[in-house]
């Protein structure tokens, strides 16, 4: 089943979406929001699924599906928590700056709370005031949770996964040294997210979800150029129920939380960072890891941030090509004078 949130007051209007993403109908006659429907799942998410069945046999009535009247699947959520689960970001990130990882990140999964009260839809603008802050994409995973008690067991929590979605978590590279400093996180180095026009439950994925790891290529493309197409299943180190029992350690998930998985990211063939997809490699999901690489391999970093009117572009395929989430695709724009 494929869901997506048009846009439409604050919370959107839940419609379900075709396989092959052109048509859709409203699931208002049975619930008219996507928070609604993970609130009530046991008794809701089996007749959407029927009105999912009756769109593809063309039982039901229908309507042209457009990726740009989507805002993002939940367009707030009650919470956004996201991982970093591909460690040889993480070590790529500390070895450019010659900083030693410590060990416990291989066994301990890092995890921050972000902002959720009003995400970008997927093909809104990222406005901001200022080039200087470094803006960044990062091309990520996200799983929507049913409830999760609290102390849940990973069976548990792999139990409790409703959705998969894509995400752009928007990063401010450049403010994140001194809020790290400070010794208290993330806040305005992390300004709204998008996630995918459509959200998909995960027998949508066939034998590409595993239950805890999406085994596809994450493509990612900036200004029209390839930049990455790492694979998510791939040096994952931590899988979603792991990232979820982490969450859920001493405090119970409400369902509609959203779960990251932190920047995609693969280790070269080699066993080293990865390369640039024009030298043969797999690419990167952001651009401070290319930053990185380029660090480590000539000294100093080359290519720039995103500046204004540049545009990033994040799809997932099946084995067939055909794309599963729709596309974020969104331009940096510059923030109008206050």
């Amino acid at each position: 089943m494929k869901l997506a949130s048009l846009k439409h007051g604050r919370d959107g209007r839940l419609v379900v979406v075709s396989r092959d993403l052109t048509h859709a109908t409203d699931a208002f006659p049975v619930v008219s929001t996507l928070q609604g429907a993970l609130d009530d799942w046991e008794r809701l998410g089996p007749r959407l699924a029927d009105l999912a069945e009756g769109l593809e046999h063309g039982a039901v009535p229908s309507f042209r599906f457009h990726e740009h009247d989507c805002a993002s699947p939940l367009p707030r959520a009650y919470q956004w928590a996201d991982g970093s689960a591909y460690v040889n970001h993480v070590e790529l990130v500390r070895k450019a700056r010659g900083a030693e990882m410590p060990e416990s990140f291989w066994t301990d999964p890092l995890m921050y709370q972000g902002g959720s009260d009003a995400f970008l839809g997927p093909r809104d603008d990222i406005v901001m005031a200022d080039e200087a802050f470094g803006i960044d994409f990062e091309a990520e995973i996200a799983v929507v949770v049913g409830d999760v008690p609290m102390g849940a067991s990973e069976d548990e929590a792999r139990a409790a996964i409703r959705l998969v979605m894509l995400v752009n978590d928007v990063s401010l590279r450049n403010l994140i040294p001194g809020e790290l400093a400070k010794g208290f996180g993330f806040f305005q180095a992390k300004p709204s997210s998008a996630f995918s026009p459509v959200a998909l439950t995960p027998d949508e994925l066939g034998d590409a979800w595993d239950g805890g790891k999406l085994h596809l290529p994450l493509l990612s493309y900036v200004d029209g150029k390839p930049f990455g197409k790492p694979d998510a299943g791939v040096d994952m180190t931590f899988d979603f129920p792991r990232l979820i029992a982490h969450a859920a350690r001493t405090r119970p998930l409400s369902a509609g939380t959203i779960i990251g998985s932190g920047t995609v990211s693969n280790r070269d063939a080699d066993g080293g960072p990865g390369r640039p997809i024009a030298e043969g490699g797999l690419g990167y999901s952001c651009i401070a890891e290319l930053r990185m690489v380029e660090t480590i391999r000539d000294g100093e970093p080359k290519t720039p941030f995103l500046a204004f009117g540049a545009t990033v572009r994040i799809e997932m395929k099946d084995k067939a090509g055909h794309s599963l989430f729709g596309a974020i695709e969104q331009k940096v724009a510059k923030a109008p004078s206050p």
